[in-house]
């Protein structure tokens, strides 16, 4: 790995790892739905001048009721669901449930299709993942926090499915023109729903300064971070990102939030990762892309 390679790695572990710390400072004055919407309306303000100056535009409205979905599936649901988590879940667990994507998006690409049958390898994998979630919440999560595990649940899933979109529907288009305009038509679907609870008075400094950051770094600068990591190190070697983003999520939330880390968490976590690493071990070669590529790696757009 180069480099700048891995400058950019880093610069996109750090960038995804720490949205669940700024989503849970700022669910402490700001409600879900005005989060989500002033988050993606900031990215829509930040991408769609690169997306409109760059031509990608109208590749993209080109396939708009697609498009439509995609958001639905990738952004408007789970973005809500994951803020309306973080409520009662730590930030940490949050970003260690988000870890078994990977695991779900082999499911979804078997149930179309897409994927290879797992072998014995494959699906002891599978089974180490499954026990390594059932760790992470049957341990510490107490009986009040199981509607918040299941909306946990339906992200994971959302993000899962919403990869599979975007590689089935999306894979001949700019990744950022799609972010961009998916950004801009979850903001517009949540504007008349966050507009009558939009603050009148502006909130902490804390706070603001989380909201900002989530926009800037966690949502407009990640995704221009993942196009230059892709085109340095292909598609393929880009997912393992994955992986990563979840021990730094853990380690923010212990650092800033004093959250605890537990042996359990430890543990479950590493079954999820050696599960995932297990049921996606067979990829194929990776081919570096430009800027003007799309988003080929099943990474969560937290």
């Amino acid at each position: 790995m180069s480099r700048r390679a891995a400058l950019l790695f880093a610069g996109l572990s750090i960038a995804w790892g720490i949205p669940y710390l700024l989503i849970k400072i700022a669910v402490e004055e700001l409600s879900p739905l005005t989060l989500v919407f002033v988050r993606t309306a900031l990215g829509a303000l930040l991408l769609l001048p690169v997306a409109f100056a760059r031509g990608w535009v109208r590749p993209v409205l080109a396939r708009w009721p697609k498009l439509l979905v995609f958001t639905a599936v990738e952004i408007t649901v789970p973005w809500l669901l994951l803020t309306r988590a973080e409520q009662h879940l730590s930030s940490s667990l949050a970003g260690l449930l988000v870890a078994a994507v990977p695991l779900v998006g082999v499911g979804v690409a078997m149930l179309t299709g897409r994927h290879e049958a797992l072998g014995r390898t494959g699906a002891a994998g599978l089974g180490l993942g499954v026990v390594g979630v059932a760790l992470l919440v049957g341990v510490d999560v107490e009986g009040s926090q199981w509607s918040a595990i299941a909306e946990m649940a339906v992200v994971v899933v959302c993000y899962a499915l919403g990869a599979a979109l975007l590689s089935r529907w999306f894979s001949d288009l700019p990744g950022p023109g799609v972010v961009a305009l998916s950004l801009t038509a979850a903001a517009l679907g949540y504007l008349p729903f966050a507009a009558p609870g939009l603050p009148t008075a502006l909130p902490s400094g804390r706070v603001v300064t989380a909201v900002v950051l989530l926009a800037l770094v966690s949502t407009a600068a990640a995704f221009l971070l993942l196009v230059g990591l892709v085109a340095e190190i292909g598609p393929v070697r880009a997912t393992t990102i994955t992986y990563v983003n979840p021990a730094v999520a853990v380690v923010a939330g212990a650092v800033v939030l004093g959250e605890s880390i537990t042996v359990w968490t430890v543990a479950g976590f590493g079954l999820v990762i050696a599960g995932s690493l297990l049921v996606n071990r067979r990829r194929p070669a990776a081919v570096p892309l430009d800027e003007a590529a799309p988003c080929p790696a099943p990474v969560p757009t937290t």
